[in-house]
């Protein structure tokens, strides 16, 4: 078992406040143990980073591309034996481990790569202006220019902890940032074992730096430091209200990628590949990573002559998975992430249950040890009132509305706090464009829950602030400074 230092100004630093253990969701079995993070050890990190800046954002943008390029070679090459590790520390399924940790981490160092050289200039038209007691008149010339915003805390969740930490640290390093990554403490493990690779792809020491703790507290003294200058978080809502505020009072920069509470829309005019789709892209939250993804549409809203119907579909397809150790090819599903996590979602079946709720499937624990296993559940007869249909659960669990019409579809999609991703399925697409302007969603599918790599990502109203996804993100990592000269 491997105790893991931090990952500061290109070496590891062993931590004063010793290690906490990393814990396999799927044996309960200690995997490694993290460095617990002490003030100093965040201000070391935060030093390391702001000395190492200065020269990385002068470095040519091509040789910044050469650096991510190599890094994405680096990933390809080692990724497949960090596998185990980062499965035993997240308990994903193998199927999402292979196929969506590594070779999405590995697109988004080779996107922004190419990001890293695309043009941060905006010229802008010259323009006559008059003399003034300010200035003489003249053809005054302009451009908008995009710059690094220097140091930058990176924050990330425990579902997809090297793909998310690459969505972060990929676009910010192109712009010239240097960065603080400050993991979940759930598994933290494959993005200390970054570091290492980091530097051996080229990146300067310093560029890049790791540290890990078992709390708050790490994170909070991350985005208090007066030596960073945005702070990058994806996770709680809850977490991203103390984030906003504490960075508020030094006016640090934020992004901030928050919960979501996805309604999927079944319009009335859904044909039979519509409801196909439909029941399909619901089912997800179940066999996706076991419902912990902040985009699932754990909402599934359907005209009510349909409703019986997809209830169904939806009840035939959870009973169909296979749950059990993540390891196994045949298995759909996995644990979730702790003990702590298995509870509270326990607890809002148990409630949905007490206010009315009727469970068509699971609601129950599976007789599997050891794991914190969760089983794939469905509440049907679900009002917009109750909890389990505003508050986010993170987990496998789906809750079925019926609606009488559009007004009353898109008043209940839009009565949560929450405005991350939403769904829209039905025969006439025209019809679904339509009704997706009626949803405060930031993101909105039509007849998909697939993503588009470009498009921008983020959410309205309580699912935070900013965007990144392709060009975005470069613009999401930088500042915009106005250059001004007379002709």
């Amino acid at each position: 078992m491997t105790a893991y230092g931090h990952w500061i100004a290109g070496a590891w630093r062993t931590p004063e406040k010793g290690h906490y253990p990393v814990v396999n969701p799927a044996t309960e079995q200690v995997v490694g143990e993290a460095p617990e993070s002490a003030p100093t050890d965040i201000a070391d990190a935060v030093t390391s980073a702001r000395a190492a800046q200065s020269g990385w954002s002068r470095t040519p943008p091509r040789e910044r591309a050469a650096v991510l390029d190599r890094i994405a070679d680096v990933l390809a090459e080692r990724g497949r034996d960090l596998t185990p590790l980062l499965q035993a520390e997240t308990g994903a399924t193998t199927r999402v481990t292979s196929t969506l940790q590594w070779p999405t981490a590995v697109d988004r160092f080779r996107r922004y790569a190419r990001g890293a050289t695309e043009a941060d200039v905006i010229p802008l038209a010259p323009r006559p202006v008059r003399a003034s007691p300010l200035a003489p008149g003249g053809l005054i010339g302009a451009a908008a220019v995009r710059r690094p915003v220097g140091v930058v805390g990176c924050i990330t969740s425990y579902n997809f902890p090297v793909v998310n930490l690459a969505g972060k640290v990929a676009p910010a390093l192109a712009m010239g940032n240097a960065v603080v990554v400050k993991p979940a403490p759930q598994d933290p493990l494959c993005c200390l074992e970054l570091g290492p690779l980091f530097r051996e792809a080229g990146l300067p020491d310093g560029v890049f730096n790791v540290v890990t703790g078992s709390g708050a507290e790490a994170g909070q003294a991350l985005v208090a430091h007066p030596g960073v200058d945005m702070i990058s978080f994806t996770g709680s809502t809850a977490v991203g209200r103390q984030i906003a505020e504490s960075a508020g009072r030094s006016m640090k920069r934020t992004l901030l990628e928050l919960g979501g509470k996805g309604a999927a829309v079944v319009l009335g005019d859904a044909d039979d590949e519509a409801i196909t789709s439909a029941i399909g892209a619901v089912g997800s939250v179940w066999s996706f990573h076991s419902g912990q993804v902040c985009t699932a549409p754990t909402r599934v809203l359907v005209h009510r002559p349909l409703y019986e119907r997809v209830v169904t579909g939806l009840q035939h397809y959870a009973q169909s998975l296979t749950l059990g150790d993540p390891v196994e090819n045949s298995t759909i599903m996995g644990p979730l992430i702790s003990a702590a996590q298995r509870d509270r979602v326990e607890a809002h079946v148990a409630r949905a249950r007490a206010e009315g709720a009727r469970v068509v499937a699971g609601g129950t624990r599976p007789d599997l040890r050891p794991g914190f296993y969760a089983a794939p559940t469905l509440l049907a007869d679900v009002t917009p009132g109750m909890a389990a249909a505003r508050e986010e659960i993170f987990g496998p669990v789906v809750v079925a509305l019926a609606f009488d019409d559009e007004d009353e579809a898109a008043e209940i999609a839009n009565s949560t706090p929450y405005g991350l991703y939403d769904y829209v399925f039905g025969a006439d697409t025209a019809r679904a464009w339509a009704f997706a302007a009626r949803l405060r969603s930031g993101n909105v599918g039509i007849n998909t829950v697939q993503r588009h790599p470009e498009a921008p990502f983020g959410g309205f109203k309580h699912s935070g602030t900013g965007r990144d996804g392709g060009s975005f993100a470069l613009h999401a990592y930088s500042e915009v400074q106005s250059l001004v000269w007379s002709s």
